[in-house]
């Protein structure tokens, strides 16, 4: 296979990637890592800088979006978004420190625990505790539009959610994801947000959270542009295709088969992990 053929499996690949990614939730910079590693063989760095540089692109049209109708609460955004991109650089620079199998396995255990949290069904509306005194000061409380207008709601949990939010930038600078269901569980668990305004917010944050892992990656030269290219291009087109598909999809069967093939990759990861194959 030559190299204007290796381009375009990759393109076509991580087409499929953005699209299925953007039925389901979980994106398709979840998938690319895998795919780039196991299908095509090439070294778990380079395949985690081209996906942080897919993510990067896939979640900035999408937050834009959701900012300008209301859902995004841009103040938790940034406010965050200074315990992920602390966390972000944290986990690319252990990226270049660890041994490659020891990432492929932690890779596969957070393929598990995301295809688990996305078949789970959203969670109800939280229970309104009433006014946080830490939220209060940092003034993060708001309202998100719904059917019946606008509705107030209170944040509290900051200290945990922001805790949880190191954790999830660290997995992300590490293995080039945008960790977005570990944001998610955290707002919503944590920090007893509207399920809508965290999954809004947590895309908000993801761009910006990969952002600061690609740095370290393309200072320690683990971005190819040769490669970041066609998976960038490829998961855009997927998940631009796979949003305008979506109001006509069944995506509780999408979900299931998406969860089966990550649940298939994550196995994979490990077990090339283990066995020293990557």
């Amino acid at each position: 296979m030559n190299s204007f053929e290796l381009t375009v499996f990759i393109g076509l690949g991580a087409l499929v990637a953005g699209f299925l990614g953007a039925l389901t939730g979980l994106g398709g910079g979840i998938v690319i890592t895998p795919l780039l590693t196991l299908v095509f063989g090439i070294d778990i760095r380079y395949a985690i800088g081209a996906a942080l540089v897919s993510v990067i692109a896939t979640s900035s049209g999408a937050a834009a979006a959701y900012v300008k109708e209301g859902y995004t609460n841009i103040r938790i955004g940034m406010f965050l978004e200074i315990a992920t991109t602390v966390g972000a650089v944290v986990g690319a620079s252990f990226a270049s420190r660890l041994p490659a199998s020891t990432i492929s396995i932690i890779f596969g255990i957070v393929l598990l625990f995301s295809a688990f949290a996305s078949s789970r069904p959203a969670p109800p509306a939280p229970r309104d505790l009433g006014p946080d005194r830490l939220a209060g000061l940092l003034k993060l409380d708001s309202s998100y539009p719904t059917a019946q207008g606008l509705q107030n709601y209170h944040v509290r949990g900051v200290p945990a959610g922001f805790s949880l939010m190191f954790v999830a930038g660290t997995i992300s600078g590490l293995l080039g994801i945008g960790a977005g269901a570990m944001k998610v569980i955290a707002m919503d668990q944590a920090m007893r947000i509207p399920f809508k305004v965290s999954t809004t917010t947590s895309n908000f944050m993801i761009g910006v959270t990969a952002a600061a892992s690609a740095g370290v990656y393309l200072q320690r030269g683990y971005i190819d542009p040769g490669l970041a290219m066609p998976v960038m291009l490829g998961v855009l087109l997927g998940s631009l295709i796979g949003a305008k598909v979506l109001p006509r999809a069944r995506t509780s069967l999408l979900r299931v088969l998406f969860g089966l093939v990550v649940i298939l990759l994550a196995i994979e990861m490990i077990y090339h992990g283990m066995t020293g194959r990557i």
